[in-house]
């Protein structure tokens, strides 16, 4: 099956995160997906983050990670999923911003000089520890649909979804479902 990087699997906010997102339904053994475990995939992901990544900007050009720095990228992919999915959930945790830290700083030790481009773990590691270093827990959420993170952007923190066009359109489609099954 062919997959394709598209914009709404950039829904994050943020590199890190939508680096943490490339895991699809995580916490659902039956149905979960790590779209990195396709090399192409993960080749693919840092030329898509240039076009749709919200951080594509401070970054410049995204390169693919070098085969050898892969390892390091999913270690640092789960210690930001964890220490942010708990900081959502069940708020600061010490051991897991350490785990975060250690993933970060093992990325930055290996990442080499570049004035235009920096590879996508380097990348990576630089959003986790803004993300680390300046928290804003009121804005950052779960999908209730997918379990995506993402930062809440909008003007009122009212934001519910991940992406309003797909999690969003699916949730209002399955409400819709419901309520003409128990009316009918």
């Amino acid at each position: 099956m062919t997959f394709t990087w598209t914009a709404h699997r950039f829904a994050g906010g943020a590199l890190a995160l939508d680096v943490a997102n490339s895991v699809i339904l995580r916490f659902d053994p039956a149905r979960c997906i790590d779209r990195f475990a396709d090399v192409a995939a993960l080749d693919a992901f840092a030329l898509a983050a240039n076009r749709f990544c919200a951080e594509s900007p401070r970054f410049g050009t995204l390169l693919p990670v070098p085969e050898r720095k892969r390892g390091g990228l999913l270690v640092l992919r789960e210690a930001t999923d964890r220490h942010f999915r708990a900081t959502v959930t069940a708020g600061y945790r010490p051991e897991l911003m350490a785990d975060l830290l250690e993933a970060i700083a093992s990325v930055l030790r290996g990442a080499g000089n570049s004035e235009d481009a920096i590879a996508l773990d380097t990348a990576t590691a630089h959003s986790a520890l803004s993300l680390a270093a300046n928290p804003e827990p009121d804005r950052m959420k779960i999908c209730p649909n997918c379990g995506w993170l993402f930062l809440d952007r909008s003007r009122n923190r009212s934001r519910t979804w991940c992406d309003m066009a797909v999690c969003g359109n699916r949730s209002k489609v399955r409400r819709h479902y419901h309520r003409s099954k128990e009316e009918a």
